[in-house]
């Protein structure tokens, strides 16, 4: 529901208030502000009201594709598919493929409204002479996929195409109308390794999140702790999605029916199982294991790449996730806004402060240190331990 679905009726709503109130005839300036506020809480309160089952559907529909596309790169990964971005940060073709599919898909869905994307690459690299072998690639893939999976209605995308949709993904967000948010591949390292990554797709509605898509292909179907790589049995390649007041539920990737998941109800920190991220460079590790043990926390960390940590804790594999990175780093609402809704049917998401997050500010969460995640009963324990283990970790740099 973008802004101009609302406009008129929120406007005559307010316009009776200003009728029935002498204070704000007499004083234009204060209406205005009052005009503006009220608006905005009627929003939100209807944002809260209405459902996203369209855009849920063409959410996992994108997440769907975009997948498909990345599990056909990772299985024949080639020297040729990674370069370099100009922060010399890894990256592969697809990245950059996955994203065009979801911009593309996404609009294609909603072609009267206005769209809003915002997602973590551009196309600046590609425009350039010496990665037009990579285009190529990209475009092949993406309408391989497209094509592959019963989309032969659409006309196969140019190159310009592929780059467009890339760089749709140029929105800064904010705290109104209606914006997606995609990381097209979170755990870019976990991908080249073969590991754990995801396809991260949320949207947001007046600055709040209201559904997240978790497409995480080499994530188990059973829970990571029982998982056996080397079982023909054992399935990978889950599909998570909540709305919100809907809860969240999992699926297969090749489509099983979707089945209702919570988050772990433990309440026994010491057989609390907890996550964090594979790349010490992502998290400290240190401060984990300190914030843990205060807890009495007995098992080791689980660690893995992306925000496959927000789908295992959804259904129960562990009860914590703790995320510090180095001071100065800035979250980015495409990191967490996904995994964030797919948990927060069931637990709670805050930074290390205790502050809910807020995805109205941009591209950029600006927060308190870290995020920490668990379910309700584990959350006044790890809070305090938090708490005392940066103060503890403050005065020991200090001395």
């Amino acid at each position: 529901m973008g802004a101009s679905t609302v406009r008129a009726p929120l406007t005559r709503g307010v316009f009776s208030i200003y009728c029935s109130y002498p204070r704000l005839k007499s004083n234009p300036l204060y209406f205005s502000v009052s005009l503006a506020s009220s608006v905005q809480q009627v929003r939100r309160a209807a944002a809260a009201s209405m459902s996203y089952d369209k855009q849920l559907a063409a959410a996992k529909k994108a997440a769907f594709l975009a997948a498909r596309l990345c599990q056909k790169v990772q299985k024949a990964l080639l020297q040729s598919d990674i370069q370099s971005k100009s922060d010399k940060s890894p990256v592969t073709v697809a990245d950059y493929g996955s994203q065009a599919l979801v911009s593309f898909i996404l609009e294609k869905e909603f072609p009267s409204m206005p769209f809003s994307l915002v997602a973590e690459e551009d196309s600046e690299d590609l425009r350039r002479e010496e990665t037009r072998g990579t285009l190529v690639r990209i475009k092949e893939l993406v309408n391989d996929t497209l094509a592959s999976n019963g989309m032969n209605d659409i006309s196969p995308l140019s190159e310009e195409d592929v780059l467009d949709a890339i760089d749709r993904g140029k929105s800064e967000g904010g705290p109104h109308g209606q914006h997606w948010v995609l990381d097209p591949i979170d755990g870019t390292k976990g991908f080249m390794r073969g590991d754990q990554y995801a396809i991260a797709l949320a949207l947001l509605d007046e600055g709040k999140v209201v559904l997240g898509v978790l497409a995480c292909p080499n994530l188990p179907l059973t829970s990571v702790t029982s998982y056996d790589r080397h079982n023909s049995q054992d399935k990978v390649g889950c599909l998570y999605f909540a709305q919100l007041g809907a809860g969240t539920f999992m699926q297969s990737i090749d489509g099983s029916p979707p089945r209702k998941v919570h988050v772990s109800a433990t309440t026994n920190p010491e057989g609390a199982l907890f996550f964090e991220s594979f790349e010490a460079a992502h998290s400290s590790h240190d401060l984990s294991s300190l914030i843990v043990k205060k807890m009495g926390v007995k098992t080791p960390p689980v660690r893995m790449d992306s925000q496959a940590k927000y789908g295992a804790l959804s259904r129960g594999d562990g009860e914590i996730y703790l995320r510090f990175p180095r001071e100065g780093y800035r979250e980015k609402i495409w990191d967490h806004a996904a995994g964030y809704m797919v948990v927060a049917a069931g637990g709670i998401v805050t930074d290390a402060a205790g502050n809910p997050l807020n995805f109205s500010r941009g591209r950029y969460l600006d927060l308190d240190t870290g995020i920490i995640v668990t379910n309700q009963k584990l959350m006044p324990a790890l809070s305090k331990a938090v708490v005392e283990s940066l103060k503890e970790r403050a005065s020991s740099l200090q001395s």
